[in-house]
């Protein structure tokens, strides 16, 4: 019942409140500012996953907790990620720019790299699926009520100006619960894995990071921008990646809802530190 009911419905709750703070300018703004757009997506739908294909390979994890590992290298930024990025005085703009981009992608790339994990990794998995039925999945619990939120914020602007940081601290609160139904659902098999996905998840939290602020840099971003891809990176949108996996095999839920447990400890701390180097100026547009 809480993975085939309680998960999908207060997955989909974040994503409504998530659409709810984006507009159709947050799509139109890859267009101003395509180099930082260009190399956070890169970034977050090439290099992260196949970071966490190459984590997963190092650490050792069972085929199940590979393929929720890259699973969550695949998932989506969120808005915890624009958030921590504001804290950290990064270039807000894009990163909710690449949240919203990355979002709506996830209905091809959530189940491109997951399709190639099973396949990579032979996971025997409870759910006999194809192709076709993730896909239609992902769409159900992220485009969907995406596009609802949006849809209010339109129709109903002021209204949910008015309301959003209820409905905020509303999605935080479902987070929470999912995070908790998660591991309860398979609380066993994470006690006797905790080391193990533990390391892993670490491990892509913190080289997505790094490798994300890098390449920005090396590609002459400034560090604000950079700030804001390495947030993009480091802080998936782990919800979408525990749905995902509730409909499919609990199971490769694992490491998402471990990842969710520190995931804020990590980012925070960069966020603390890399705040202190990023000029509290209002945000650029660069072309």
């Amino acid at each position: 019942m809480i993975t085939e009911v309680l998960l999908p419905v207060c997955i989909a709750g974040i994503m409504v409140v998530l659409g709810l703070s984006l507009t159709p300018d947050d799509f139109r703004r890859v267009v101003a500012i395509p180099r930082g757009v260009g190399i956070g997506l890169g970034n977050l739908l090439v290099i992260s996953p196949f970071l966490a294909f190459g984590i997963a390979e190092l650490t050792g994890l069972s085929p199940e907790l590979a393929v929720g590992l890259v699973l969550l290298g695949a998932s989506p930024g969120g808005a915890m990620a624009n958030l921590l990025t504001h804290l950290a005085k990064g270039e807000v703009a894009l990163s909710v720019t690449m949240t919203a981009i990355s979002s709506i992608l996830a209905l091809i790339t959530v189940p491109l790299y997951l399709g190639l994990a099973i396949d990579h990794f032979g996971a025997e998995l409870d759910d006999d699926f194809g192709m076709a039925g993730i896909v239609a999945r992902v769409f159900l619990i992220t485009v969907v009520p995406l596009s609802i939120g949006m849809a209010a914020r339109h129709l109903r602007t002021a209204w949910v100006q008015a309301h959003y940081e209820t409905a905020r601290r509303l999605s935080l609160g479902l987070f929470v619960v999912v995070v908790i139904a998660a591991v309860a659902s398979e609380a066993d098999l994470i006690f006797d894995n905790i080391g193990a996905v533990a390391v892993a998840a670490l491990l892509l939290n913190v080289a997505a990071m790094a490798i994300g602020f890098g390449i920005s840099r090396l590609a002459k971003l400034n560090t604000r921008q950079a700030t804001a891809i390495a947030m993009e990176l480091g802080v998936h949108n782990s919800t979408v990646a525990i749905g995902v996996a509730a409909l499919i095999d609990t199971e490769i839920a694992i490491p998402a809802a471990v990842y969710s447990m520190f995931m804020f400890v990590t980012a925070g701390t960069f966020a603390r530190f890399i705040a202190r180097r990023n000029a509290p100026v209002p945000a650029t547009v660069v072309h």
